[in-house]
């Protein structure tokens, strides 16, 4: 059994190694053995093993695998599991140690892939999705029932359009910004009826301001944070609210520069990590959204290349490529 792993934080081309571990694991009653066939690289995995900027790096005494997502087939079943079986596909989600070929799963984390849907799409049927919704959540939140512009940041990422995507399917105002004139015009020829602005452009903030309109906006959705949080807060109409979900972005902004008190402005933090806080009945709810979309809208979980676990370092490389589009995956050939 091949698996990734690391037993110190820091630059993850560095701190990996790939090895050789045995015997396979075991299931318990109540878990499933999983042969993972394929498993994302999502910039939480990265963030896990390089640790946040400004943060000293952690050992570990025992070394940890990355990843929380990925799909397989199973290959045994622990005592009282009912409805899955051996030789099954299945998508799992939250599951550390993903970069491994056996992975050992609580059962009601195991979601049985439909027929027809691809390993590729299955690799991102559940993290992606349940972000969508996660944010979807804090949007309709920070709205407090009165519809108003929405900024999203990284609006080219694979979340982003997911967002984009959301935002014309429910008709709610959304005006994206990506880093590159490249990157907007990729975009605007995906999602023809939604304004797209470029980071890039000297004038931005005034398109960003004209587009939204006299108000500014109701709520920022933000994935890159850093030094371009204080631009982001001013096109933020009074009371608004500052949706945070990632840190791809350089720099730092000090709080107090922000005038968070006299206008009345609110920063807010989402994960999906905090998906399994959700009670059950909510879950699988979400988990059935997840599998339709997989079904019937694929091209929404895009994928941008597959490297085999062995070569960790090259697929890490592509990740960080300017204008990756879709989402990077690490494979496994199939027994």
């Amino acid at each position: 059994m091949r698996t990734i792993v690391y037993d110190q934080q820091g630059d993850a081309a560095q701190v990996l190694s790939l090895r050789e571990e045995s015997p396979p694991p075991t299931p318990a009653a109540g878990q499933v053995v999983v042969r993972v066939l394929s498993r994302p690289i999502h910039p939480g995995d990265l963030l896990q093993v390089e640790g946040a900027a400004g943060v000293p790096p952690r050992r570990y005494a025992v070394p940890r695998s990355p990843g929380v997502e990925g799909t397989g087939v199973i290959e045994a079943v622990g005592e009282g599991v009912e409805g899955l079986r051996a030789g099954q596909r299945v998508a799992f989600f939250p599951v550390p140690g993903a970069w491994s070929e056996l992975v050992t799963v609580p059962a009601e984390l195991a979601v049985p892939v439909p027929e027809g849907v691809s390993a590729e799409t299955a690799a991102l049927m559940l993290v992606n999705p349940l972000t969508l919704l996660t944010l979807l959540r804090a949007v309709e939140d920070a709205q407090h029932g009165k519809e108003g512009p929405v900024v999203q940041t990284a609006a080219g990422s694979a979340i982003g359009k997911l967002v984009g995507a959301a935002a014309l399917r429910h008709g709610f105002p959304l005006v994206n910004l990506v880093r590159s004139a490249a990157g907007a015009q990729a975009l605007r020829k995906r999602f023809p009826g939604l304004p797209t602005i470029s980071t890039a452009d000297p004038d931005w903030r005034t398109q960003a301001q004209s587009a939204i309109g006299g108000r500014g906006a109701q709520v920022v959705l933000d994935a890159v944070g850093g030094s371009l949080t204080g631009d982001l807060v001013a096109l933020l109409a009074e009371g608004g609210t500052l949706i945070t979900y990632g840190g791809l972005g350089s720099g730092s902004t000090p709080v107090e520069s922000l005038g968070l008190t006299s206008r009345e402005l609110t920063v807010r933090g989402v994960s999906v990590g905090r998906w399994l806080t959700r009670t059950p009945e909510e879950r699988a709810e979400d988990v059935a959204f997840a599998t339709r979309l997989a079904e019937t809208a694929p091209e929404l979980l895009e994928v941008a290349a597959c490297y085999d676990l062995a070569d960790f370092a090259e697929a890490i490389s592509h990740v960080r490529r300017p204008g990756r589009s879709g989402t990077v995956l690490l494979t496994s050939p199939a027994p």
